[in-house]
């Protein structure tokens, strides 16, 4: 029983190890996951930005896999080049070092303090900033409350005899022992705390000097396998380029650290008396070593990886950039007009999605209803590549002229999106409900919805122009439209009340989805506004401070 018991108390302090690591993780990314992204997307432009970038970020999140994955989304995207993203992953492995190195030294002390800042922080502020650094703190001192329970909890397995048998057979056979420890990452999701866990175990002599370090082999392998299942979706295989580097540069590294085992050993401890310090060391300068092997020849890596991995495009895909240049970085102007052409794309493609939504209240087009949803969803993909692509610009080399026309079209961008999801999820919903129900609308509300709708292209159409040729006057007009739209709704209640009152209660229900059908359209056009003739008028100082954000909430409600 005490033996269970003793399994029970290892396997709940091992928990609370991996739950202090993700409350830290979690809490710098609730606090600065966006900053963090645009970061690291801005500093993707070289080799050696990238690897300084990848180690940083690491360090901050404490995981190399969340790092990883980052740039692995990046990669898939589009927007990152393969060998600047290579060269970030080598420095989030570095990053993890990092880590370990400080948590190799006995902070116990400060464990108490931290949960209860912690706490405080958490408890005392409302979701922001401060209360997210609480939970960092908290997680924090989970961590090393969890690392000084396991120290404590391993003396006793020292005389353990059927632990002592699987170690000692660990102990010969380094390669099981790798395995082991890649697992048991792949299962974590965190290389820092299974790193953490060998150090504590080695501390107690549990596992000695080559089993320990082969270990710390395979805990290298294992955050590398994890970018590979998870953060690439679809079937392209250029996608897998960057994962599958990676994954080869830990396994080239674990194959020479394995046949160096027998002359590392020696050196390793040499360097300290300590076993977990030399564990922690090891771990460094593993890391370190690929780093500095791969780094000079990642340009070479790439054009393989190229080759093995070429790019499976579906040219009929409407989700597929096509004037996102990466070779235009160095030059904003023209990244800027790149993405400018792609911002135009996507309101063509809206174009397409309200065409299909007033042919749908004018006839049954479900057949239809599948180029809609991938027309949203191409929307979506395209309105992020767009924001990604603009994050990696290098904002030293723009004027500020070429800032606010980045601000300008990532609103642009943004405000379509929130059209098209409006377009798609509103009135084509509400098209098929009228379908399925066998609903029929009035005579005056089907002319008049139709004639809205023509009016609805019309001013998508000048929102495209007004992006490009910024003019004021039609700005203005095209600002006006808010008005005319919110004085037709209020018509439309009216008329919809009156007939209840007179006792037409049959046409209650669809009158009611009438008006929200004028009330996404009131949506949709919300956001056009919002997308060009707000900032050409703000421009101006046409336009109060508070009205831009006004108007979206408007749509939004």
């Amino acid at each position: 029983m005490s033996g269970i018991i003793t399994l029970l108390d290892f396997a709940g302090y091992v928990a609370l190890l991996l739950w202090g690591v993700h409350m830290v993780q979690t809490g710098v990314q609730r606090a600065f996951g966006a900053a963090l992204g645009t970061f690291l997307g801005r500093a993707l432009g070289t080799r050696l930005r990238a690897f300084c970038a990848g180690l940083a970020i690491t360090a901050a999140l404490q995981s190399s896999t969340a790092t990883g994955l980052m740039i692995t989304g990046f990669a898939a995207g589009g927007v990152v080049a393969l060998v600047p993203a290579l060269a970030a992953m080598l420095g989030a492995n570095v990053g993890t070092t990092l880590i370990v190195q400080l948590l190799s030294f006995d902070l116990t002390a400060l464990a108490p303090i931290l949960i209860l800042v912690g706490v405080w922080m958490f408890r005392r502020y409302p979701p922001g900033l401060t209360r997210d650094l609480g939970r960092v703190f908290i997680g924090l001192g989970l961590l090393l409350m969890s690392l000084h329970s396991l120290v404590d909890l391993f003396a006793p397995f020292q005389t353990a005899p059927l632990l002592r048998t699987i170690l000692d057979a660990l102990a010969t056979q380094p390669v099981a022992a790798m395995l082991l420890a890649a697992a048991l990452t792949w299962a974590a999701h965190s290389s820092v705390a299974v790193v953490v866990l060998i150090m504590s175990m080695a501390s107690h002599h549990l596992v000695g000097g080559p089993a320990a370090f082969a270990m710390v082999l395979g805990a290298n392998l294992g955050t590398a396998i994890n970018p590979i299942i998870e953060g690439v979706t679809g079937d392209d295989p250029a996608a897998r380029r960057l994962p599958l580097g990676n994954l080869l540069t830990r396994l080239a590294g674990v194959v020479l650290g394995l046949l160096l085992l027998p002359w590392v050993q020696p050196w390793m401890e040499g360097l300290s008396n300590d076993p977990a310090r030399a564990v922690a060391n090891f771990h460094t300068l593993f890391n370190a070593v690929i780093a500095l092997i791969f780094l000079p020849v990642l340009t070479p890596y790439g054009a393989l990886l190229t080759r093995w991995l070429p790019k499976r495009a579906n040219p009929d895909d409407p989700a597929l950039p096509h004037y996102l240049d990466e070779a235009a970085h160095d030059v904003p102007a023209v990244a800027l007009g790149n993405a400018s052409r792609e911002a135009l794309r996507m309101a063509d493609m809206l174009q397409t999605l309200l065409l299909l939504a007033r042919a749908g209240f004018k006839r049954d087009n479900r057949h239809r209803l599948v180029q809609a949803r991938q027309l949203d969803g191409a929307l979506d993909k395209l309105e992020t590549a767009i924001t990604l692509y603009l994050a990696t610009l290098d904002r030293e080399n723009m004027t500020s002229e070429d800032t606010q026309r980045m601000e300008e079209i990532l609103a642009f961008a943004s405000n379509i999106g929130h059209a098209a999801d409006a377009a798609y999820h509103g009135l084509l919903s509400h098209a098929t409900k009228l379908r399925k129900q066998g609903w029929t609308l009035a005579s005056e509300q089907r002319e008049e919805l139709d004639e809205v709708l023509g009016q609805l292209l019309g001013t998508e159409r000048r929102t495209a122009a007004l992006f490009v040729n910024a003019d004021v006057r039609q700005a203005r007009a095209l600002a006006g439209e808010k008005e005319r739209l919110r004085g037709l709704e209020i018509r439309a209640s009216e008329t919809h009340l009156n007939k209840i009152k007179s006792g037409q209660v049959d046409a209650a229900e669809v009158g009611q989805l009438y008006l929200d059908i004028l009330r996404d359209v009131k949506n949709v056009n919300s956001y056009l506004v919002g997308a060009a003739a707000y900032p050409v008028l703000a421009k101006q100082g046409e336009l109060l401070p508070n009205r831009l954000r006004e108007s979206v909430n408007e749509a939004g409600n």
